[in-house]
């Protein structure tokens, strides 16, 4: 699909939702946590899009304002706390017609006591029954590709048990699962940049035979997909898995991002690490504290990239009447932006 097809379809999905404005229930006020996280900010940016006020449950009220410039301070509400605030949750949810919930990690840090366990399913927990409590009945949820029962990681494994709860809440659910989101601000791609360009990584590593496949989502996809669900009686109760139109190996990506991303030595060679090298790796090395937090990587996501990240899209276009962006065209626009 071409960057001007790209253009025509953003301007046809403002049309679909200034021409349907009337037809489906408005909503005015829909709180969003994680907010001042990546997928958080495209979240609130196509809230205000559509003509809601994003209410923001966050820690850090400058990250959020930093990362979102062009909002205007009318537009936007902010609570400060997390989601083990009592306080702070109740308000950011009193008053709310719909909550969007995006907070996640991808490693855990306990001594900030961010577990996969007391984030995806502990915070999870709060936030429904916060919904519960204040009335609030729409509910959208950030879950994860691969997320099933007896996943091998424990990431995947929290997930499904948020997913459990959600299920069972009585509020009118939706539930996404994503596989990996790109976009310029992501720390995706900037870790693709950083392997890429930086000097000091002498080599492209993947695990194992970097057969596996993944499909890279467009963050504007993501973002499009959750709040139009907001509005779409059809999609309660539907779980959607949400991936890019192309399944590619990792070697494949990291030949796309070398060719792609400006500035990328094209010389670096791509190497295998054997997995049970990275997972030695990554219980020793990786926990260093003198290495870059984007740089490290855990046992859970060398396990995670030995298993296909994949769907089929059909479900998603069909329901959400778009076509999902090519990750080649997408990184092409893109590329000189990341950070």
């Amino acid at each position: 699909m071409t960057n001007a097809m790209t253009e025509e379809q953003d301007v046809q999905t403002e049309q679909k939702t200034q021409e349907g404005a009337e037809e489906r229930p408005f909503l005015t006020r829909v709180l969003v946590t994680g907010g001042s996280g990546f997928v958080g900010r495209a979240v609130v940016r196509e809230l205000i899009a559509r003509g809601h006020k994003p209410v923001c449950l966050v820690r850090d009220r400058l990250k959020l304002t930093a990362g979102l410039p062009e909002v205007p301070d009318d537009r936007l509400e902010m609570v400060a706390g997390d989601l083990f605030d009592d306080d702070a949750l109740a308000q950011a949810a009193h008053g709310a017609e719909a909550v969007v919930h995006l907070v996640g990690i991808i490693a855990e840090n306990r001594m900030k006591k961010q577990t996969f366990e007391r984030v995806h399913f502990e915070g999870t927990q709060r936030v429904v029954d916060a919904c519960k409590q204040a009335g609030v009945k729409r509910y959208v949820h950030m879950s994860a590709l691969g997320t099933r029962t007896n996943a091998v990681s424990e990431y995947h494994r929290t997930k499904w048990a948020a997913e459990n709860y959600v299920r069972g809440s009585g509020l009118d659910w939706t539930i996404f699962r994503p596989s990996i989101i790109h976009g310029p601000e992501g720390e995706f791609m900037r870790l693709m940049k950083a392997f890429m360009c930086d000097l000091t990584i002498p080599v492209i590593a993947y695990f194992g035979d970097g057969q596996n496949k993944l499909q890279p989502v467009s963050v504007k996809d993501v973002a499009h997909c959750f709040i139009a669900a907001l509005s779409m009686q059809e999609t309660i109760g539907q779980v959607y898995e949400l991936g890019g139109p192309e399944a590619m190996t990792w070697k494949e990506l990291y030949r796309t991002c070398r060719d792609l991303i400006p500035d990328a030595k094209r010389w670096k060679p791509m190497i295998s690490q054997p997995v049970w090298a990275a997972k030695l790796t990554a219980m020793t090395v990786m926990k260093l504290p003198i290495l870059p937090r984007m740089m490290r990587f855990n046992v859970g996501q060398v396990q995670m990239s030995q298993e296909d990240s994949v769907c089929g899209i059909e479900p998603v276009e069909k329901t959400f009447g778009i076509r999902l962006r090519d990750f080649r065209e997408e990184l092409a626009a893109y590329a000189a932006q990341i950070d």
